[in-house]
């Protein structure tokens, strides 16, 4: 059976001292308390330049200070609670730990008295200085409100190595304005997504799939490569030459185009498009029945069909709407 299992992640970012560090800062304590901190992607492990290191942590307190938490019934708040009890008390522990063992508390919420009864399981903001390899909660995942700062030598050797101690490899991301050690360094480091600048989710073109490399997950899905693993390949073998109605022409494909073209269009004039999730949609009667996966910008999807001569084939096919209209 094809399958695809994600099993989780230790993301690392990488601040170089020439990146920006106002929007290094933002993206540090937003990809690390997004979801609070509850996202396979999260950004788990910082290592920030030490040459900017003290810099970097006053943005970071800053920015993290400001957040609210509370219950998602107040309008007002920023962060809500743990999904459970037991996972708000793995992450007390990997941070109780970590200072026990050196690290340094740089900042921590005060939760409202009525958050602290135990209902809703919340967990405070917590940024965290100072931590090295040996910490647990450098190398466990931790999946929490925690923005984990620690320091390297600002070579891109230093920065390869570290983003690559883990068992996981899902993903990482590297901040610099230098586009070429950028390139080195994504390179190097073993992960299915490599954000540069970014936050690789929110940014990644709908043609890349979503990998796991090492320990982080088994198959990939999205994406021309992604879907292709779910599709099941057949030969067909003849010792006289191929029979005229198996052979693709030039027609078939056309008519299959416009088939195609038909269908985007229809789903288009319903607004259709404009969501996110894949979806089935069957065409016309006796057609072909596509599969669209919209993408994240209006107008571009991938548009797949069974292929004419056996069912179990398929073609990817990939359309962007141009400003005036045209496919």
């Amino acid at each position: 059976k094809r399958l695809v299992l994600e099993l989780g992640g230790k993301d690392p970012m990488v601040v170089f001292r020439d990146a920006d560090l106002d929007k290094a800062a933002r993206d540090a304590v937003y990809f690390s308390l997004f979801n609070c901190g509850q996202v396979c992607c999260s950004v788990e492990r910082i290592y920030v330049d030490k040459a900017v290191k003290a810099d970097f942590e006053q943005r970071v307190v800053a920015l993290a200070s400001s957040w609210v938490v509370g219950p998602g019934s107040d309008p007002k708040s920023q962060l809500g609670p743990m999904v459970s009890g037991m996972q708000r008390d793995l992450v007390a522990a990997q941070v109780e730990a970590a200072c026990q063992a050196g690290a340094a508390l740089l900042f921590q919420t005060e939760l409202a008295p009525e958050l602290k009864e135990g209902k809703g399981n919340f967990y405070p903001i917590t940024v965290l200085g100072g931590l090295t390899q040996g910490m647990a909660i450098q190398s466990n995942e931790t999946f929490g409100p925690v923005v984990a700062l620690a320091e390297f030598d600002g070579s891109e050797e230093e920065a390869v190595r570290l983003a690559n101690d883990t068992e996981y490899g899902l993903a990482s991301y590297v901040y610099t304005s230098d586009m070429a050690k950028a390139g080195r360094v994504a390179a190097r480091v073993k992960a299915g997504q490599v954000g540069v600048n970014c936050y690789s989710l929110f940014h990644a073109n709908v043609q890349c799939p979503w990998v796991g490399h090492k320990g982080s997950g088994f198959g990939y899905h999205s994406g021309p490569d992604g879907w292709r693993q779910f599709s099941l390949p057949k030969s067909l073998v003849f010792e006289t030459p191929v029979p005229p109605a198996l052979v693709p022409s030039e027609s078939g494909a056309a008519t299959m185009a416009e088939d195609l073209k038909a269908a985007v269009a229809e789903k288009e004039a319903t607004g259709i498009l404009t969501a996110h999730a894949p979806g089935i949609w069957a065409g016309k009667e006796g057609k072909h029945v596509p599969q669209v996966t919209r993408g994240r910008q209006a107008g571009q999807c991938i548009v797949s069909v069974p292929h004419g001569m056996a069912s179990d084939h398929w073609i990817e096919y990939i359309w962007a709407k141009n400003q005036d209209g045209a496919v």
